[in-house]
């Protein structure tokens, strides 16, 4: 098969050129599915990022529902196998309990997706049900990291994370309940924006009030791409249980502006969590970046009590996931998850969390209410918070303790060591302050470090637009230029 373009010219096209390519006539949206699918042959069977490829959607992007007159023009996009669905799509969730399951009708947010011009033609890897932080269960697949394959890829947006820092597609999608956007963006070298609540639909299975911290997003490798995803996929669906709001301009055209000088928080010591040494050098060296472009940059720690808002997360946590689960398997005709088919500590969140009482959750809500009144104060003196992504490197594959086959009997203690390593990206969720991770640092590993920036609700454009300053700053060398060893264009 002759492809449309060499894999070099490819991997330096991001979505929103490739849209350009197609409106000039010079590609169709039908060759640039080709081109993916073919790059999936060529990294998928090192990296297992995706699950299935939509051969009718490689062959026909328009059969497909892709409204190719869109501002995306029929770019391939993979979309997670967890969260919006497809109908008569399979959606499985990563879990040998859902081998099978095909989804009876479209989310909401999919037809956005796909009235964006986006040509939906996969399912990309996650771990069972999205709850850890990697997609790794040899009995289901093992996601790779294309900087290093003897590392994950962090999670749950696994398989997006692996594809996109592959080089396979410019944008595919992710979801975040408490940085499962950012952190394996971090982790791979690419853009992950967790947006604010009230951007993205998740009807009409939940709302942003009943899923509380869970949110859709992307992940590119420009801002521009970003930007335009969040202006062409935002709004609610008829009948939103809270409002949706809107930016006063498109963000496509706000990234083109710098921002006004801002006053940047450096910041990693929260309650009992502490970034490694080198992840905090590389935070000061990212402050100085951002110095350097005018900013007004210093150390500073939220008010926050954080051993209240982790525990009240914890709960938040295992007593959604326990309903998740609870659903999953009723619908099945079963009374629990079976433990040939359920991964251990998911068996032991639904047993801990299914009968959470309203008084417990009403506690957890208060703490959410003032941790959220306290980032919210602290934004009002300083325009960003800056932190590592995490605050241990990202683990070795088959490093268990942060997996969902941990043999770790106590649900409790499981949590509170997730949070050792990912102590800074949960808060946001529980707050419904928008963050994203920028690809400006590197771990002793080899491997990307990202660098989160969180700011106040509704500063969606403010962090695209800082994101974009450093864009130009670099010449659009995330990464300082380098791609993976697993690459499309690599070999």
């Amino acid at each position: 098969m002759t492809l449309a373009m060499s894999w070099d010219e490819w991997a330096r096209h991001d979505a929103t050129a490739l849209a350009g390519r197609v409106r000039a006539g010079e590609v169709t949206p039908a060759e640039l599915a080709a081109q993916t699918a073919a790059g999936v042959a060529k990294v998928n069977p090192t990296l297992s990022a995706v699950v299935e490829l939509f051969e009718d959607a490689v062959a026909d992007p328009r059969a497909n529902g892709t409204n190719t007159d869109g501002p995306f023009a029929g770019v391939p996009y993979l979309m997670k196998d967890l969260g919006p669905t497809l109908k008569g799509r399979l959606q499985e969730m990563g879990s040998l309990l859902m081998r099978g399951n095909r989804a009876p009708a479209d989310s909401f947010l999919a037809g956005k997706i796909r009235a964006a011009g986006l040509n939906i033609i996969g399912r990309s890897t996650t771990p069972e049900f999205g709850c850890c932080s990697s997609a790794e269960n040899p009995a289901v697949y093992v996601t790779r990291n294309p900087w290093d394959t003897g590392y994950t890829t962090n999670g749950s947006s696994a398989g997006t994370a692996a594809a996109v820092s592959a080089g396979v597609l410019p944008i595919s999608h992710a979801t975040d309940g408490g940085g499962s956007i950012r952190i394996p963006a971090g982790a791979t070298g690419n853009i992950g924006l967790k947006p604010s609540r009230g951007v993205f639909s998740i009807a009409p299975y939940a709302s942003d009030l009943t899923g509380l911290v869970s949110i859709q997003g992307c992940h590119t490798r420009t801002v521009r791409d970003t930007a335009a995803f969040v202006d062409a996929c935002r709004g609610g669906a008829p009948g939103e249980f809270m409002p949706y709001w809107t930016a006063p301009e498109s963000y496509a055209d706000l990234v083109r502006r710098d921002p006004p000088r801002l006053r940047i928080a450096l910041s990693h010591e929260w309650g009992d969590y502490r970034a490694v040494p080198h992840f905090v050098a590389e935070l000061e060296r990212a402050g100085r970046l951002l110095e350097s472009l005018g900013h007004e940059v210093d150390w500073a720690v939220p008010e926050v009590d954080f051993r209240a808002a982790f525990a009240a997360q914890t709960t938040c946590y295992i007593s959604n996931f326990a309903q998740t689960v609870n659903n999953l398997v009723g619908a099945l005709g079963l009374e629990r998850p079976p433990a040939d088919l359920v991964e251990p500590v998911n068996i032991r969140i639904w047993e801990a969390g299914l009968h959470t009482s309203y008084t417990e959750r009403a506690r957890m809500q208060a703490v959410f209410n003032a941790t959220s009144r306290a980032f919210g104060t602290f934004l009002e003196e300083w325009d960003i918070i800056l932190t590592p992504i995490t605050a241990l490197p990202t683990p070795v594959i088959g490093t268990t303790e942060y997996l969902t086959v941990s043999d770790n009997p106590d649900v409790q203690d499981w949590f509170a060591n997730l949070w050792r390593n990912f102590a800074y990206t949960p808060l946001s969720n529980l707050c419904g302050i928008p963050a994203i991770s920028l690809p400006l640092g590197w771990q002793e590993s080899g491997l990307p470090l990202g660098i989160q920036a969180q700011t106040r609700q509704a500063g969606d454009g403010l962090l695209l637009q800082l994101a974009a300053q450093v864009e130009r700053a670099i010449g659009g060398k995330w990464n300082d230029g380098r791609r993976p060893g697993v690459h499309v264009a690599q070999g």
